[in-house]
C-alpha cells in the first residue's frame, strides 16, 4: 500500500478581536494534511507555535519533507516513524492526526477507542478567553460571554495594570470562576502578591507567569494559586524539569506535535503528580477533535479556539451553555 499525503494551508477569520500580551490576530492561518490511503483519507490540522519561530507555510514544508519517508508505510508504522523523522511541533500535529484518523477509518474504531480510553468522551465545559484589552473592554466581553453560558472564564494579561483588570472581569461578571494567562509578562517578584491578590478576586489559576529560561526561579517561591506551565511544556522530555516547579502543565497537541506524544504527555504529567489541562491555539473544529479526546481526563479544558473565529467546519463541535459538545449529526 501506498499512501497519498497532501498538505495545504488555509486561513481562518477571527470573530471580533483576539489580544494577548504579544499581539493582536485577525485570522489563523491553518495547516491542513489529508492522508489516502485510496479508500479511506484521514484529516489534520495544525498551528504553528509563532513564539518559536514557526508559520504555516513552514510547517507546510516540514511536511513536505518527510512525505516521502512515510508513503510506503502503514498508517500505525508511518505515525511512528514520524516521531522520530519530526521535531514537536504543529507539522507534526497535523500529521500525526491525520494519520490517527486514517486508522480510525481503517479499522472502523472510533477515535477515542484506538486512543485507549475506557468510554465514549462526553460533552466538556470549557474555558472561554477574554483578551487582553482595558479593564472596561474586557468587563464587557466577560459579562457577555456569562451571558452565553460560559462559567470558566480564561483572561489574557501583561503585567501592568493586571489587577485592574481582573477586578473588572469579576465585576462583570461575577459568578463566573476565572484563571489568568500572564504569557511570560510578570516578574518573580510579581509572582507573590500578584497570586495572593488576584486569589482574593477568585482566581482559581495562573498560566506561565514567566519566561521558560526562568522557571528555575520558581523553585523559592510559594505562590498562593497553582501554576501551570505552557510556553515552559511542549513534550515529555519537559516533564522531568518542571516537576516541583509548577503544579500543573498545559497539554496542547501543536506543541506536543500531535495526539500520539499528547496521550504520553497525560500519562508523564499523571506519573510526575502534575495536574493537566488541555487548551489549543486558534484553530477550526478538526484541530479541536483529538484534543477534545486527551482533554476528557484534565482538570480543565480550554478548547474554544474555534469559538473564537467567525466561522467554523461544517462538522464543528457545538459551543452551547459553555460546553463544548461534539456534533454526531
Amino acid at each position: 500500500m501506498t499512501l497519498r499525503i497532501t498538505a495545504t494551508v488555509e486561513r481562518w477569520p477571527v470573530a471580533g478581536q483576539f489580544i494577548i500580551a504579544r499581539g493582536a490576530k485577525q485570522f489563523v492561518d491553518v495547516l491542513v494534511v489529508a492522508v489516502s490511503d485510496g479508500q479511506h483519507i484521514g484529516y489534520g490540522e495544525g498551528t504553528a507555535i509563532y513564539y518559536r519561530g514557526e508559520t504555516a507555510e513552514s510547517c507546510l514544508g516540514q511536511v513536505e519533507a518527510v512525505m516521502g519517508s512515510v508513503i510506503a508505510h502503514e498508517a500505525v508504522t508511518a505515525r511512528m516513524l514520524i516521531q522520530s523523522l519530526m521535531p514537536p511541533g504543529a507539522a507534526r500535529n497535523a500529521i500525526d492526526c491525520a494519520l490517527w484518523d486514517l486508522e480510525a477509518k481503517q479499522t472502523a474504531a472510533p477515535l477515542w477507542q484506538l486512543a485507549g480510553l475506557a468510554r465514549p468522551p462526553l460533552a466538556l465545559q470549557t474555558a472561554f478567553t477574554i483578551s487582553l484589552g482595558t479593564p472596561e473592554r474586557m468587563a464587557e466581553d466577560a459579562a457577555a460571554a456569562a451571558a452565553k453560558g460560559y462559567t470558566l472564564l480564561k483572561l489574557k494579561l501583561q503585567g501592568s495594570g493586571d489587577l485592574d483588570r481582573v477586578a473588572a472581569v469579576r465585576a462583570g461578571a461575577p459568578a463566573c470562576r476565572m484563571i489568568v494567562d500572564a504569557n511570560e509578562s510578570w516578574s518573580p517578584a510579581d509572582i507573590g502578591p500578584l497570586t495572593g491578590a488576584l486569589k482574593n478576586l477568585g482566581v482559581i489559576m495562573v498560566e506561565q507567569p514567566l519566561p521558560p529560561d526562568r522557571d528555575f526561579v520558581l523553585a523559592d517561591i510559594r505562590p498562593v494559586l497553582p501554576l501551570f506551565a505552557d510556553e515552559s511544556c511542549h513534550s515529555v522530555a519537559d516533564i522531568g524539569r518542571l516537576k516541583g516547579l509548577y503544579q500543573g502543565i498545559n497539554i496542547k497537541l501543536d506543541k506536543a506535535g500531535g495526539l500520539t506524544e499528547a496521550l504520553l504527555l497525560a500519562k508523564a504529567a499523571d506519573e510526575a503528580g502534575l495536574e493537566y489541562m488541555v487548551g489549543c491555539m486558534l484553530c477550526t473544529s478538526l484541530g479541536i477533535a483529538p484534543a477534545f479526546i486527551v482533554a476528557q481526563n484534565a482538570i480543565w479544558a480550554d478548547l474554544d479556539g474555534p469559538a473564537l473565529l467567525s466561522r467554523d467546519r461544517s462538522d464543528a463541535f457545538v459551543y452551547s451553555g459553555g460546553y463544548l459538545i461534539p456534533n454526531d449529526g
